[in-house]
């Protein structure tokens, strides 16, 4: 059986990242939907993710986007963020909302368009230098939408050489991350469609490159976990984008869809040593919330990733391992299905008691007013979100 007082210290040394973005006005295709009390800029994003991890303690880290997230002096930011206790995460490139990007950034068929879109992922390059980010995440909307449209194979030749380009660029302790996606913008061919793809990139580029998964970006059916397992054998999985989907790339709080994929993924994550330091996986939200309260949505997240992981961390590995090696079908699925089924919810109110935090973290920041008192606080000035 598994040692609690290990499962709860390894629950207290969890560390979760959360998405600047996550906490703007975002919305569909069709209609960005405006909150009260949304950030109006990017120190007042820091000061709701503080928000989240005063609550979980488990959340000290915050990812910005470029240029939704660019300031003048970034040592000013980093300031603000060790004042409020949290620091400045992953740095995210944004090579898709330019009309120069409308066939494509760095796979674009014009020279002077890739040089553009490489300049944007180097000058993100310098702002983890000014931050202090260990990782630079590169997602791509590159692809096409018709046959013939573009030499597939030139366009792979491009991405190489910005990808190269920008390795290189890379300081002592920095990373890069490799974002794949199946489809959207581009229907007929993504650049980086799959994680073969972002492995295959990453393995030419050498250590510092490394995949993100994210939990969103798939085709239905796909075994999100075994792609786990395979990147972690090979050194090759840097980080997660959690979010959950229905359909496609729906970016819904995590664990809401399917809390039992999420189960399954920390699964592998526990057993094949992810959660360990040396690993250096990066377990970061990825998500919009459109139409619930941004605050208590990153912290409902936060929550479900814990309960996943807790319920992951008490899966019988003996009785497991045993059951596999006797080919006993049923009672190794058993011992996953018992370990799923149990209410984690007293161990991470137990493991929060002694971390002196509310046992629920949900229901203490809303009854904690802070809600109320931050929309009141933000009247007036424009309010941050996508594209801004």
């Amino acid at each position: 059986m598994p040692d609690l007082s290990a499962v709860k210290e390894a629950l207290k040394s969890q560390v979760i990242e959360t998405p600047s973005w996550g906490y703007g006005n975002s919305g569909t295709r069709f209609k960005v939907f405006a909150q009260p009390g949304v950030p109006r800029d990017p120190f007042e994003k820091l000061e709701d993710a503080a928000q989240v991890h005063a609550f979980t303690a488990v959340a000290p880290k915050v990812s910005l986007h470029i240029p939704w997230d660019r300031v003048d002096d970034y040592a000013a930011l980093n300031r603000h963020a060790a004042d409020l206790g949290v620091r400045i995460g992953t740095i995210n490139s944004n090579v898709f909302q330019d009309d120069d990007f409308r066939l494509g950034s760095v796979t674009h068929p014009d020279p002077m368009v890739r040089r553009k879109a490489t300049d944007h992922l180097l000058e993100c390059a310098d702002i983890m230098d000014e931050t202090g980010s260990p990782d630079l995440k590169l997602w791509f909307s590159d692809g096409t939408n018709y046959p013939g449209q573009d030499d597939i194979v030139n366009r792979q030749e491009r991405l190489a050489e910005a990808l190269s380009e920008v390795y290189g660029r890379l300081g002592d302790g920095r990373r890069m991350l490799l974002e794949y996606k199946l489809f959207e913008p581009a229907f007929y061919t993504t650049d980086v469609p799959d994680w073969g793809t972002a492995y295959a990139h990453c393995l030419a580029l050498g250590p510092k490159a490394q995949v993100v998964v994210d939990t969103g970006h798939h085709a239905p059916g796909t075994n999100i976990e075994f792609i786990v397992a395979f990147l972690l054998r090979a050194g090759k999985l840097g980080a997660f984008d959690f979010n959950s989907r229905f359909y496609a790339d729906d970016d819904l709080m995590a664990g809401a869809a399917d809390p039992f994929q999420l189960f399954r993924i920390m699964h592998e994550v526990v057993g094949n040593g992810g959660l360990e330091p040396r690993a250096n996986v990066n377990f970061m939200l990825d998500q919009c919330h459109n139409i619930e309260a941004k605050i208590p949505a990153v912290i409902r997240s936060v929550a479900n990733v814990q309960e996943a992981t807790a319920k992951a961390l008490l899966v019988d590995t003996d009785a497991l391992g045993a059951a596999q090696r006797s080919g006993d079908v049923l009672a190794a699925n058993g011992v996953l299905m018992d370990a799923y089924n149990t209410d984690v919810r007293p161990l991470l109110a137990g493991v929060r008691a002694e971390l002196g935090l509310a046992e629920d973290p949900f229901a203490a920041y809303l009854a904690s007013g802070n809600q109320q008192r931050i929309a009141a606080a933000r009247v007036g000035g424009e309010q941050a979100g996508w594209g801004a």
